[in-house]
């Protein structure tokens, strides 16, 4: 398959990239920015979302279409609401409508599991109408999709927006981890790998005009999350939990709105929390590492 992924130059865009590729079909990456991780074997096309003549180029003969690119960070949706309503609403109907033009054959939308909480701000505004545009193009014009509600990502290429990522960098670096929350907060993190490679998955026809879940196996607290962060660094780093109020974020659950129903997806085989963890803690000692390296050979 021909197949077009908008965001490909970002954290789960090019991860989801490499599993299309690998599982032999052909990806096209359309972001704002070029990838750092583009392979030999991939297409790179800078564009963006708000131009609806450069979808329609870029979508021009493709099979299927990921649409990913969007503002995703909750604390700028909370503070930029216009830019949030733009692209992640208006570039989804500019996708939605190459995609109807070009007769694709699947449209998967990235979205969140947060379209269930009275959490999420502006974020979780725009994927409900989002949400509620892709089953109005299916019962309207055909166009079959999948939509797909991301839990808490977490893994390699994860930049300061991913909350793990922070919390990882900032116990390298500083000794410590400040969180703003209680450390009550509950999340079910899903290794990025698993997320993916299950985001190729649901090409299967089975999973054609669903709504599907990817989120771990492993319900942790926050603080749980820090005790284990500590371990892994021999006890070293000191955790201070600042017990403020998590503005935008949900505590114990997501579910309080209750929009259309989804089906859960797992693996029989996926990556445990610890391993994924140290995976992580590795990646992200290197990327410290990296700028000490390039002045040394300056």
């Amino acid at each position: 398959m021909k197949i077009l992924i908008t965001g490909g130059s970002g954290f789960l865009g090019s991860h989801i990239a490499d599993a299309v590729t690998n599982a032999g079909h052909e990806a096209i990456i359309f972001d704002a920015k070029p990838s750092s991780w583009l392979r030999a074997d991939q297409r790179m096309i800078i564009g963006n979302v708000l131009d609806a003549d450069a979808i329609q180029k870029a979508m021009a003969g493709c099979d299927a279409v990921y649409h990913l690119a969007a503002v995703a960070d909750i604390n700028e949706a909370i503070n930029n609401p216009g830019k949030t309503i733009e692209v992640n609403v208006m570039g989804t109907v500019n996708m939605l409508e190459a995609a109807r033009k070009q007769k694709v054959a699947r449209f998967v939308f990235s979205s969140s599991i947060y379209v269930y909480s009275n959490q999420g701000s502006f974020y979780r505004t725009s994927k409900q109408a989002c949400e509620h545009l892709i089953h109005d193009y299916q019962e309207r014009y055909g166009l079959s999709y999948t939509i797909l509600r991301f839990g808490s990502l977490y893994g390699p290429r994860a930049d300061a927006s991913n909350s793990v990522h922070r919390m990882l960098r900032q116990a390298i670096t500083e000794g410590r981890i400040d969180y703003a929350g209680s450390g009550a907060e509950i999340r079910e993190y899903i290794h990025i790998l698993d997320g993916a490679t299950m985001s190729v998955d649901i090409l299967d026809k089975a999973y054609e005009n669903q709504i599907i879940h990817l989120a771990g196996r492993e319900r942790i607290t926050t603080k749980e999350m820090l005790e284990l962060i500590k371990e892994m660094m021999g006890g070293r780093i000191e955790i201070g939990l600042k017990g403020e109020d998590f503005a935008g974020h949900y505590v114990q659950t997501p579910y309080s709105y209750v929009p259309k129903l989804g089906r859960r997806m797992t693996r029989n085989t996926y990556i445990d929390l610890g391993l994924g963890l140290l995976d992580c803690l590795q990646a992200v000692d290197q990327q410290q590492d990296e700028p000490a390296a390039v002045a040394m050979k300056r």
